[in-house]
């Protein structure tokens, strides 16, 4: 039994601070709570810091970017051994940064229909390397020529690095099927899709719908029928529409949503993932010209939606797009969706509780007896100061601490 002991607990469901903090736990679960939490076993004394659930971040590809990526050349000279071995460092950042559960949000790489993501969460999870918990979408479903074909910075010449249908591209109702069967034959725990253009694309625009009502519908109804979420890369407002309309349970990004979208989301119950900090954090100095402009045309709009989007109720979860922003700097966004007008608390509550609903996890997300023992600490009181989470001083997962500084 270890009893951690802090100036401060915050209670992320209902914003109550307790002091002074004291938290129990055996095992990887929390045995105890405050005063409920005695004194017994090791004492960690973390000093004046407040304890928070373990963060979590619903959009990041640890399979990419990081230490030695040599931009847009790494797709095609990189071997899926050496991109595994580069996610292991991004996955230790990202731990230590305080981000405790990530999903891994679809490859759109050549590895020859291996699923890297489900490997390292597998490993991970084994404790062979360090890393939050991870749930691997595998592949990106997207079709030919789509966002995530991929031409994402660059328009690769025809035969360069093509794509199977096992690594994502299909087309037609029978082939979006048969690409989310294998993608949950091999692991996945949720389905990426690629429902519109991008910014960083150079398929056209970005608002786009590139996969038709049909097979958004067939994706939707292959993932629900065997308890997976499907999550949307989407932009533009129809696009957004014809995914909701579908089913699609989450819309990342969602940069061109206008408020009639924005309602319909809000009735439907479908989270957004805004990715926000990107918008004005991302480093375009290699993008080509029209792609620049595009984000310049697109990102200033973007910065419009989440306080849309809140006002009209719908629920808001954290993601990075990492490593859109670097691998353990998530907390660039939580700073950045306070700028968009959220209150420190409903972004916390968007990392952690909301993250957890939207993964369908119960047992983590909050500060109470039985849940997972995920527990970061940071300086301060980050309801003052939300900027307070990019100094985690503390990190534990599962009961093992990864970080005392």
């Amino acid at each position: 039994m270890v009893t951690l002991r802090a100036a401060r607990v915050l209670h992320v469901e209902t914003g109550e601070i307790a002091e002074p903090g004291l938290v129990t736990v055996e095992g990887d679960r929390i045995t105890g709570v405050g005063s409920g939490g005695g004194s017994g076993g090791d004492v960690i004394d973390l000093g004046d810091v407040t304890l928070l659930p373990g963060l979590m971040d619903m959009e990041v590809n640890l399979l990419m970017g990081g230490r030695g990526e040599t931009g847009v050349l790494s797709h095609v000279q990189d071997d899926p051994p050496l991109r595994m071995l580069r996610a292991v460092g991004n996955a230790r950042r990202t731990l230590r940064s305080g981000f405790t559960t990530v999903r891994n949000l679809g490859l759109f790489v050549k590895t020859g229909g291996y699923l890297l993501d489900v490997a390292l969460a597998k490993a991970i999870d084994a404790g062979w390397i360090d890393g939050p918990r991870i749930v691997p979408a595998g592949h990106a479903i997207s079709p030919t020529g789509g966002h995530l074909d991929p031409t994402m910075f660059t328009a690769y010449a025809p035969g360069i690095m093509p794509l199977s249908l096992e690594e994502g591209i299909a087309n037609g109702v029978d082939e979006v099927r048969k690409a989310v069967r294998y993608q949950i034959k091999h692991g996945a725990q949720l389905i990426k899709v690629c429902a519109s253009g991008g910014v960083m694309s150079h398929t056209g625009t970005p608002g786009a719908q590139h996969y038709s009502d049909e097979e958004l519908r067939a994706i939707v109804d292959e993932a629900h029928r065997r308890g997976l979420k499907v999550a949307a890369h989407t932009h533009g407002a129809a696009a957004v529409r014809a995914a909701v309309e579908a089913g699609i349970d989450c819309i990342e990004h969602g940069f061109l949503l206008d408020d009639e979208t924005i309602a319909l989301m809000a009735e439907r119950g479908t989270f957004l993932v805004p990715t926000t900090a990107l918008t004005e954090g991302m480093d375009l100095s290699g993008a080509a010209p029209e792609l620049k402009a595009k984000a310049a045309e697109v990102f200033p709009l973007a910065q419009t939606v989440v306080a849309r989007a809140l006002k009209a109720g719908v629920r808001i979860a954290v993601g990075t797009d990492a490593p859109a922003i670097p691998h353990g700097r998530g907390a660039h966004e939580l700073i950045a969706l306070v700028k968009r007008g959220m209150t420190p608390l409903e972004v916390l509550r968007a990392a952690t509780v909301n993250s957890a609903e939207l993964i369908g996890a119960d047992d983590r997300g909050r500060i109470a007896e039985g849940l997972l023992a995920d527990l970061v600490a940071v300086p301060g009181n980050p309801l003052d100061d939300i900027s307070v989470t990019a100094d985690v001083r503390f990190v534990m997962k599962g009961g093992k601490v990864f970080r005392n500084d």
